[in-house]
């Protein structure tokens, strides 16, 4: 169906809207209808792989910078810094052809291999974050020394940890045809608020406090350098995503109440923030390639 009416289980590859025991009360009898499945399954493939092959080459160019010119890279872009978010884009952007093949065809890889993909697509993400976060409020980074190795160790080890409640509220459901979504369990259920808190504090909650911080601790702000701001377009492009997760949240929860303009609209506004913290993993090395360059 290229429409819903009102039934948000008709709803097929939407990551917001995939609950399907809700339905919405007829507003003054007129028809709601939600576009935004079949722009999304024309749209979504192809954008994810023009990002992907952006994605490549982008990271591909960095790594290469920094294999031909380690001692080039010194702080605020360090070597040790640079390399492992290299690595986490370049992880994020190689689940990317699974994501699309998967929209365009259905995904056909099983329950395992679609947790697995969520969990090491937030793995990606928490490590980017905590990896910004440390840069930017230390420089434990401008050397790869026992100290930040251990450093490192942690951040990789407590992002996959970050990321397992991801895994476990996502899922495959079949609506016609097998998808494997961000949501496979109730928006109540403990798992689901775990990583939904821990989104938050991610896109949100961090580069809110980072800011702060810089603001009101003078060591911080003496030590601030330009150079670190090109890390920051990671939360850049992911603070509408955690802006819509959480208005996604107070819609299905009824704490704000919704309208057939809502029913009709979010979606589209959830997918394009979602498409725009995507970005990241294609920009962001461009723009670290670019500081370095300039």
């Amino acid at each position: 169906s290229s429409t819903a009416f009102l039934n948000l289980s008709e709803i097929m590859g939407d990551l917001s809207y995939n609950d399907s025991s809700t339905t919405f009360p007829d507003y003054d009898a007129a028809p709601c209808h939600n576009q935004y499945c079949p722009l999304f399954q024309r749209v979504a493939p192809t954008f994810l792989a023009i990002t992907c092959a952006a994605a490549a080459l982008s990271t591909g160019s960095l790594l290469v910078a920094l294999a031909k010119q380690p001692h080039a890279w010194g702080w605020p872009q360090s070597q040790a810094l640079v390399a492992q978010l290299a690595v986490a884009m370049g992880l994020f952007a190689a689940l990317l052809p699974s994501v699309a093949v998967g929209i365009r065809q259905g995904w056909q890889l099983g329950m395992g291999l679609c947790r697995l993909t969520h969990l090491l697509w937030h793995w990606s993400l928490f490590a980017q974050g905590l990896l910004v976060g440390s840069g930017s409020c230390s420089t434990v980074w401008c050397r790869w020394d026992p100290r930040s190795r251990r450093l490192a160790v942690a951040v990789w080890a407590g992002a996959l940890l970050l990321a397992i409640p991801a895994a476990l509220a996502s899922g495959t459901v079949a609506a016609p045809e097998t998808s494997c979504i961000h949501r496979s369990v109730d928006i109540l259920s403990p798992v689901y608020l775990l990583h939904l808190a821990l989104c938050l504090c991610l896109f949100l909650l961090l580069p809110a406090v980072l800011l702060v911080a810089m603001l009101a601790v003078p060591q911080l702000r003496a030590g601030w350098e330009p150079g670190i701001g090109v890390s920051w377009l990671f939360f850049g492009l992911w603070v509408p995503y955690g802006m819509g997760l959480a208005v996604d949240f107070l819609l299905h929860t009824r704490l704000l109440q919704p309208t057939c303009g809502t029913f009709e609209h979010f979606d589209h506004v959830l997918g394009l923030s979602e498409g725009l913290g995507v970005l990241h993993c294609c920009l962001g090395p461009a723009a670290l390639l670019a500081a370095r360059l300039c």
